[in-house]
């Protein structure tokens, strides 16, 4: 039996998520007869919540063909290393997370249990100086990529910081050169089949809008999603209790740091972004422990610099659909679930989410092996960030306001126990083949945090320690020195990325 193809995609809203959907389906789709229209309305402010992102990026703007100094220069962007962690072990201490891999592998042995093994005899030289994301953060450079091959920096990994709302404008102009249609107008209502799938959105103005295929891109309210389709959505407060946000702009001032400063605070903790033109800042919060005027009086006694727009807060729920996809739907973005910025993986959502639908891609009879399996994997990715999230409070030492004694004491994700549990035997993990934090970033978080194995594994004493310290100490120093031959990020973006003036 012959089924019929898509033949018109409807994206219901913009932002980053609309637009990278409508990029890579115009991309996808631009020598073919397959129509993608875009239904937004300019009367709809983008959250824009989260301005930092994480590598994978990079290889979105790659496979769409995006020059990334050109997306740079026009989405204000800075370079991100990695997340600096202040105040969340204990009040004055802090830890980095880099991207990127740390160190190398010994004789075959894994270089985290390399490692263990020379603290064990003595050695007190920290985890991230094995780090060239961390070391050239700590000494506010970034990298000469085509001067860092046969260097310890040639694998240096990094994402960036941009201006979400910038970031939709290129994507959106990239998309139209694609033949993507843009349609400016409010969704007033939703026509469904006898079987429960969407056959049109009117708009307002009363133009009807027919499709094979929708995707939900309006934001936490799920216009199709939820309203429509009645799909459901998980609350997980239980794990990730914030569930405000305030968030200011401000002024540059001094250098701009290649890196995202978490700093936690009294009820969540606050972000910094810095970009080439200014400085995102955001308080992440509950409001069990601490009011909106709270908050923002928290948040501007923190900041640096002059603020440029007045505070706004953003109420959201920490979860997920039960279904992504629904019938003839998905939704991206706001519209599927959220997870609090901590990590930067919102638009890293987005885009795994668009290249599991391609690999999974249906006919318009939207066959349920497909669905049900896809729903499977990004529930699956929802909770494997969730837990990571959940790492960096319940393992907190912080007892000085209620909202950090309920992180000591509360209940764990049982996959999250389980990781905990084997870790803390000697150093060991599992990670699995997709799934998107890495060793490196488990390493990172537990050693930053305090927690320690009760040992190593036991093969390392087979090796000859002294040649093992040797390895280390000359990694470590080949790391440090070709560090600091580096320009400071500032000069770098002055030099090869330079944004205009806004």
């Amino acid at each position: 039996m012959t089924q019929e193809s898509i033949k018109k995609f409807v994206i219901v809203g913009g932002g980053t998520a609309g637009w990278i959907a409508a990029a890579t389906l115009g991309n996808i789709f631009r020598h073919s007869e397959v129509e993608i229209e875009l239904v937004e309305s300019d009367d709809i402010g983008v959250i824009g919540v989260g301005e930092a992102t994480i590598p994978p990026l990079l290889t979105i703007l790659e496979s769409l063909g995006i020059d990334l100094v050109d997306f740079i220069k026009h989405t204000q962007a800075s370079f991100k290393l990695g997340i600096q962690f202040d105040d969340w072990h204990t009040i004055g201490e802090g830890y980095f997370h880099p991207f990127g891999t740390l160190g190398r592998s010994i004789d075959g042995h894994d270089f985290f249990q390399c490692w263990l093994k020379s603290k064990a005899e003595g050695d007190d030289t920290p985890l991230m100086a094995h780090s060239p994301e961390a070391v050239l953060a700590q000494q506010g450079r970034f990298f000469l990529p085509f001067e860092a091959q046969g260097t310890p920096l040639a694998s240096t990994t990094f994402a960036l910081h941009l201006d979400a709302v910038l970031a939709g404008k290129y994507l959106r102009k990239f998309a139209e050169k694609s033949g993507v249609k843009r349609t400016e107008g409010l969704v007033e209502s939703v026509s469904k089949s006898d079987k429960g799938f969407i056959e049109s959105v009117t708009l307002q103005s009363g133009v009807e809008i027919a499709g094979d295929f929708f995707i939900d891109c309006s934001g936490f309210k799920g216009l199709l999603i939820e309203e429509s389709l009645d799909t459901g959505y998980e609350d997980w407060s239980e794990f990730l209790p914030c569930n405000r946000a305030v968030t200011v702009q401000t002024e540059n001032i001094g250098d701009t740091t290649p890196y995202t400063i978490a700093t936690a605070r009294a009820a969540g903790w606050t972000w910094r972004i810095p970009l080439q033109y200014r400085t995102g800042n955001g308080y992440v919060f509950c409001d069990k422990y601490c009011s909106d005027e709270e908050a923002i009086e928290t948040l501007l006694s923190s900041i640096e610099g002059q603020p440029l727009t007045e505070p706004r807060v953003i109420p959201f729920t920490t979860g997920v659909r039960h279904k992504a996809w629904n019938q003839n739907c998905l939704a991206l973005g706001l519209a599927q679930g959220f997870l609090e910025p901590l990590e930067s993986t919102a638009i890293h959502l987005v885009s795994k989410s668009l290249a599991l639908f391609v690999r999974l891609f249906p006919t318009a009879e939207c066959d349920t092996q497909l669905s049900d399996e896809f729903n499977r994997r990004v529930r699956q990715d929802y909770e494997e960030i969730r837990d990571f999230l959940v790492l960096h409070y319940c393992t907190t030492q912080r007892d000085d306001t209620p909202f950090w004694r309920w992180c000591q004491q509360m209940e764990l994700p049982v996959k999250l126990k389980a990781k905990l549990d084997l870790f803390k035997v000697h150093g060991g993990l599992i990670p699995g083949t997709e799934e998107l934090f890495q060793p490196t970033s488990w390493y990172a978080v537990f050693d930053g945090m305090g927690v320690e194995p009760v040992g190593y594994n036991p093969t390392l004493d087979a090796i000859d320690y002294h040649k093992l310290k040797q390895s280390l100490h000359s990694g470590k120093t080949a790391i440090q020195t070709s560090a600091a031959t580096q320009p400071s990020h500032d000069e770098f973006l002055r030099t090869y990325c330079p944004a205009p003036k806004i």
